[in-house]
C-alpha cells in the first residue's frame, strides 16, 4: 500500500507543478497586458523588472494554487481511468476514498501553507510590488523626441525637430520653447541643426546647436511702467553659429517611496493586523453615531442631557450621559397668536432650521456609509486568508472524482473543466465581495457563499465516482431520453389507424 500510496503521490506532483507554473505564467501575463503602457518606454532596468515580476509572482500564488490543484486533480486521476489503472486498484479492493487518501494528506498540508503565505507573506509581497508599481507609474517615460511633433515631457519646455540623422545622430530644424520661468511663451530658440545628449546619470540634457536664433522678449522691471499709457515690449534677437543649451531634467529617474506609507493599506496586513483596524474602526464608527444622534436630540429635539461623572478621567457628553426629551406641548395656539409678519419669521426659521438639519444627517450619512465600506474591505480580506485557503481542499474534492468519472488524461479536456469550474467559483466569490463591499450580505455570508454552493458538489462527485456512476457518459444521458420517451408515449398514446385509412 505505501508503494502504491507513493506512485500516487508522483503522478500528482508532476501535473501540479507543471500546471502551477502555468497558471502563475498567465497570470502575470495578464498583469503585464494590463499595465503595459506603465511600464514600457520607461527605461528601467533588468533587475527592476525582475523584482516586480518576483513580488507580482509571490502576490499570485494563493489565487493559482486552487486552480493549479484542480487542473492536476483532473489530469491524475483522469489518467488513471483512461489508462485503466483506476479499474485495477477498485478491483483489487481498494476503495476510491483510499485512492485519494494519500493526495488528501497533501492538500491538507498545501491547504496550512496557503493560509500561512496568505497571512505572512503576501502582505509583504503586496506592500512590495505595489510601492515599486506606484514609484514606476510616478516615474516619466524615456526621453523619445519624435521627428516632426512637439515634445512635452519636459517641464517648461516645448522641443519640435524636423528630421532626424539616425547615422550621424544629426537633428535638423530644431525648435525649443523655453517655459521654465512660468510667464508665458517670451523665449524660443531655432537653429539649422545640431546634436542631443543625454548625460550618463540622465540629469541633463545638452543640445549642441550650429547656425541659428535665439528670440526673447524682456520683462520691465520698471515700477513707474504701469502707470504709463503707452506700455513697450523690448524684445532681443541674438545670432549664433554655435551655442550650447543645458536643461534639467527631473523625474525621469526611478525614485523609491519609502513602503511605510503603504503599510496600512488593508491588503498588506495581516489578520491580527486587520482585526485590531477592524476593531479601531468599529468602535470609531460606534462613537460617530452616538454623537449624531446627540447631536440631533441636543439641538433639534430640546434634549436635555443630564451628565453623571462616575470618575475623575470622564469627560462630559461620554458615554455616562443620560438625559430626557422635552415634554411635547401643542404650538399652534401660541401660534395663532402671532402677527402675520411674526408667522412669516417662525415660518422662516422653522424651514432653514429643517434644511440644516437635513444636510447635516445627509453629509453624516455619506462619512458613517465610506466609513462603514472601508471597514467592510478589511473584514473581506479578513475572510479571504481562510477562503482562498480552504479552496484547495474544494477543489481537490472537484477535480479528483470528476477526473475518475470523465477517465480523460492529458490537457485538452481537464483545462476546459478546471476553467468552467474556476470561472464559475470566481464569479460567486466576486458577487459575494461586491454585495459585502456595498453593505447587503454581511461578511462571513458573502465571502463563504462561494464555498458553501461548491462544497456540496465536490461531495456529489465524490458520491457518484465511489459508486461509478456514469454521469459523464453520453450512452447513459441516451438511455434516460429514451425511457423518458417512452414514457410520454404511454400516457399519451397515439390514434390507432382504421381499415379507410
Amino acid at each position: 500500500m505505501k508503494r502504491l500510496h507513493r506512485y500516487i503521490l508522483r503522478s500528482f506532483l508532476g501535473p501540479l507543478i507543471l500546471t502551477f507554473f502555468i497558471v502563475m505564467f498567465l497570470m502575470i501575463m495578464q498583469f503585464l497586458w494590463r499595465y503595459i503602457d506603465d511600464l514600457v518606454g520607461k527605461g528601467l532596468h533588468f533587475n527592476v523588472l525582475s523584482e516586480l515580476l518576483f513580488y507580482l509572482a509571490a502576490s499570485f500564488v494563493p489565487m493559482a494554487l486552487p486552480l493549479a490543484i484542480l487542473l492536476a486533480a483532473l489530469m491524475t486521476f483522469g489518467n488513471f481511468g483512461e489508462r485503466f489503472e483506476l479499474t485495477a486498484m477498485k478491483s483489487s479492493g481498494i476503495p476510491l476514498q483510499k485512492i485519494m487518501l494519500p493526495v488528501f494528506y497533501l492538500m491538507i498540508f498545501l491547504t496550512a501553507f496557503a493560509f500561512y503565505f496568505a497571512n505572512n507573506i503576501l502582505p509583504i509581497a503586496n506592500l512590495k510590488s505595489r510601492s515599486l508599481l506606484w514609484d514606476i507609474q510616478r516615474q516619466r517615460p524615456e526621453l523619445n523626441i519624435k521627428a516632426g511633433e512637439f515634445y512635452n515631457g519636459i517641464d517648461g519646455y516645448s522641443i519640435k525637430i524636423g528630421r532626424k540623422n539616425f547615422k550621424t545622430n544629426m537633428l535638423y530644424h530644431i525648435l525649443i520653447y523655453d517655459h521654465s520661468q512660468k510667464k508665458g511663451n517670451i523665449a524660443v530658440t531655432y537653429a539649422d541643426s545640431g546634436k542631443m545628449i543625454v548625460t550618463p546619470d540622465k540629469q541633463d540634457l545638452i543640445f549642441d546647436l550650429y547656425h541659428g536664433q535665439a528670440y526673447e522678449e524682456i520683462i520691465n522691471r520698471n515700477k513707474h511702467h504701469v502707470y504709463r499709457k503707452e506700455k513697450t515690449y523690448p524684445f532681443r534677437q541674438d545670432y549664433f553659429s554655435q551655442q550650447t543649451i543645458v536643461i534639467k531634467l527631473t523625474g525621469f529617474g526611478l525614485k523609491r517611496t519609502d513602503e511605510n506609507l503603504f503599510k496600512n493599506n488593508y491588503s498588506m496586513l495581516n489578520l491580527s493586523q486587520l482585526q485590531h483596524f477592524i476593531d479601531s474602526l468599529s468602535q470609531q464608527l460606534d462613537k460617530r453615531e452616538v454623537m449624531l444622534k446627540k447631536t440631533i436630540l441636543i439641538n433639534y429635539f430640546q434634549y436635555k442631557p443630564i451628565f453623571k461623572k462616575m470618575h475623575e478621567n470622564d469627560t462630559l457628553g461620554g458615554e455616562n450621559a443620560s438625559g430626557t426629551l422635552a415634554p411635547p406641548f401643542d404650538v399652534w395656539p401660541i401660534f395663532n397668536t402671532l402677527s402675520l409678519p411674526e408667522k412669516q419669521t417662525v415660518t422662516q426659521t422653522a424651514l432653514t432650521g429643517a434644511r440644516s438639519i437635513k444636510d447635516y444627517i445627509g453629509t453624516m450619512q455619506r462619512v458613517i456609509d465610506a466609513q462603514t465600506k472601508y471597514i467592510r474591505r478589511h473584514q473581506i480580506e479578513w475572510h479571504r486568508k481562510f477562503t482562498l485557503s480552504f479552496a484547495c481542499v474544494i477543489f481537490f474534492f472537484i477535480g479528483a472524482p470528476l477526473g475518475a468519472i470523465i477517465r480523460r488524461g492529458g490537457i485538452g479536456m481537464p483545462i476546459v473543466i478546471s476553467v468552467l469550474f474556476f470561472v464559475f467559483y470566481y464569479i460567486i466569490s466576486m458577487s459575494g465581495e461586491k454585495f459585502v463591499r456595498e453593505n447587503v450580505w454581511p461578511p462571513f455570508t458573502g465571502m463563504w457563499i462561494s464555498t458553501f454552493i461548491l462544497l456540496p458538489i465536490g461531495i456529489y462527485l465524490t458520491y457518484k465516482s465511489t459508486n461509478d456512476a456514469a454521469i459523464m457518459s453520453s450512452e447513459a444521458y441516451g438511455h434516460f431520453f429514451q425511457r423518458l420517451l417512452k414514457n410520454i408515449k404511454g400516457i399519451f398514446p397515439g390514434r390507432k389507424k382504421s381499415k379507410k385509412d
